[in-house]
């Protein structure tokens, strides 16, 4: 079984920045990938951006050139650190991942609790 634990969020102003952070932990052998959601009120959850296991990284075109996420492979961590951010950008963060746990090729696949993220005056 694997946890992912989001930490990181709170309230920005307008163009501010802020980083997230997701640690997985339990049984992991390797990362296949992780991947940073968003779900704003009243709208579905929405994939931000993903970095896989070989730091192959893809986001959403409203994010592109405003954040960026990376891995910390030894911590089994990702992180997403956010720049010039909207309004729009308010929304529950969640983090996501896909896991091997075991040598026979089991996979893990879930959910963070969730950290909110604010973009306010």
């Amino acid at each position: 079984q694997v946890q992912l634990v989001e930490s990181g969020g709170g309230l920005v102003q307008p163009g501010g920045s802020l980083r997230l952070s997701c640690t997985a932990s339990g049984s992991i052998v390797r990362t296949n990938f992780m991947a940073w959601y968003r779900e704003a009120p009243g709208k579905e959850r929405e994939l931000v951006a993903t970095i896989t296991g070989g730091g192959s990284t893809d986001y959403a075109d409203s994010v592109k050139a405003r954040f960026t996420i990376s891995r910390d492979s030894a911590k089994n961590a990702a992180y997403l650190q956010m720049n010039s951010q909207k309004p729009e950008d308010k929304a529950v963060y969640y983090c996501n991942g896909e896991f091997h746990i075991d040598e026979q090729g089991s996979t893990w696949h879930g959910w963070g609790q969730g950290t909110q993220v604010t973009v306010s005056s």
